[in-house]
């Protein structure tokens, strides 16, 4: 049986990830207990710790669910972070394979990718830069020495990496760029390009880990950015 002290943890972890106000039912069946009132009453208590003044965030009741927000006190503080925050990267379906193929096949030159992806990548590659997801990383000693590329420290931010060793499987590469990146046009395709596994690829280097964490904007909830959350 779940203690107090651990299912006042799962319900504050299912309000954090939730995209949507999340109602108490659907909290109750996460967690499999039984015993709703029980359930309220841990609610009731974690939305009253979070209004203590040591927290910047709230648990907030909106149509019929609950969810994270900063609170408005903080807000001006928050706006004027908001504002110096860099713009949401968002790429085409073309710039995501890519970047996939960089990402585990690193380092890789031009014509690598190319011939892997069967299309000419030079401006996705110049986007690429251009965003900062990958960075040049010295050239191949073969004819030509042709730049090598590998991805940079900001894609380890934006997908949540410590390093390119926790790469995920190809499969769950996409669902981060739909989710990391935004990108639109990937939505209900297939984006899988011929590329090799991880334990296949050249050696990659480890860029130095990411030590930021993902910031939340005022009026943003932590997933969909309707309302600030931690």
């Amino acid at each position: 049986m779940l203690t107090d002290e651990t299912l006042k943890a799962l319900i504050e972890a299912i309000i954090y990830v939730a995209p949507e106000p999340v109602g108490l039912d659907a909290i109750v069946k996460s967690v499999e207990i039984a015993e709703r009132d029980r359930v309220k009453g841990i609610l009731q208590e974690l939305i009253a710790e979070y209004e203590l003044p040591l927290h910047g965030i709230q648990i907030r009741q909106v149509a019929g669910g609950y969810k994270f927000a900063s609170k408005p006190e903080h807000h001006d503080v928050l706006r004027k972070f908001v504002k110096s925050l860099k713009p949401l990267v968002r790429l085409s379906k073309p710039a995501l394979e890519t970047l996939a193929v960089i990402a585990y096949r690193q380092p890789v030159t031009l014509p690598e990718i190319d011939a892997i992806r069967g299309v000419d990548c030079g401006g996705v590659i110049h986007t690429l830069l251009e965003k900062k997801l990958v960075v040049t990383s010295g050239r191949k000693n073969v004819v030509g020495r042709p730049i090598l590329y590998r991805t940079s420290r900001d894609f380890l931010v934006h997908f949540g990496l410590k390093d390119v060793t926790e790469l995920p499987s190809l499969k769950e590469f996409e669902e981060l760029a739909r989710q990391a990146l935004g990108s639109e046009l990937l939505l209900g395709e297939e984006a899988t390009p011929p590329v090799a596994s991880p334990g296949e690829s050249e050696p990659a280097p480890s860029p130095e880990p990411a030590n930021e964490a993902k910031p939340a904007s005022e009026g943003a909830t932590a997933n969909d950015g309707s309302e600030a959350a931690s």
